[in-house]
């Protein structure tokens, strides 16, 4: 699955000399929480969020009066709060990876571009609902967690196994261990028994760790 396949297209954009209860107003408006900022020729040049905004105010120990505040508040400009520079990703980029991103930069949105082109933006709950995808969450069956080795041919000889009780595997992620040699499987499979699935788990000598219809 790739970035281009659960983004959001055409995001709501900011030019940086907009002030901030503009940005504000977008955000209710289009029920987000997020906005790429945008110089005059269309270039990407930071990102605001809703925190960002929050977090631009008075402390509560401000002795300044709601008019004195809200003059102050526009006066201040989307540029002066926003974060830069950005971190992006490509529409052609996989979601692990834009996961990964999301992760080591300790962020919950990656702008997406072609070329120098704002064509989208991704989000933490827009991996989220990848995650249920890749999955199958939403399908019943049933799903099993196990280890077992990690050589060539195991997983093909675990899947003809599963066909041949008339299994169908609607999803299948493998994660690593630590034991040298294995690797953990996460299964979910339609058509076929919880018996016969811990039957197929043990003849191929898999340590099962978790069953269950779902």
């Amino acid at each position: 699955m790739l970035v281009s396949d659960v983004m959001t297209r055409k995001p709501v954009t900011i030019t940086g000399d907009r002030p901030l209860p503009e940005a504000k107003d977008l955000m209710m408006k289009n029920s987000i929480t997020k906005l790429p900022v945008l110089d005059k020729g269309g270039n990407l040049i930071g990102i605001i969020t809703s925190n960002d905004i929050k977090n631009s105010g008075p402390s509560d120990a401000t002795t300044l009066d709601m008019f004195e505040l809200s003059y102050l508040l526009n006066k201040m400009t989307v540029s002066k709060v926003m974060v830069s520079p950005v971190v992006t990703v490509s529409e052609n980029e996989t979601v692990e990876e834009a996961a990964r991103l999301m992760l080591d930069y300790d962020i919950g949105s990656l702008v997406v571009k072609r070329d120098e082109l704002v064509i989208g933006i991704i989000t933490e709950s827009d991996l989220f609902k990848a995650f249920i995808s890749m999955f199958g969450t939403r399908h019943a069956g049933v799903r099993a967690t196990f280890v077992m080795g990690d050589k060539p041919g195991v997983l093909s000889s675990f899947a003809k196994s599963l066909a041949e009780k008339n299994g169908n595997i609607v999803s299948l992620v493998t994660a690593d261990v630590e034991e040298a040699g294995m690797r953990k499987v996460t299964l979910r499979a339609s058509g076929i028994s919880m018996d016969d699935m811990k039957k197929i788990i043990s003849d191929a000598s898999a340590r099962l760790e978790d069953i269950r219809n779902v």
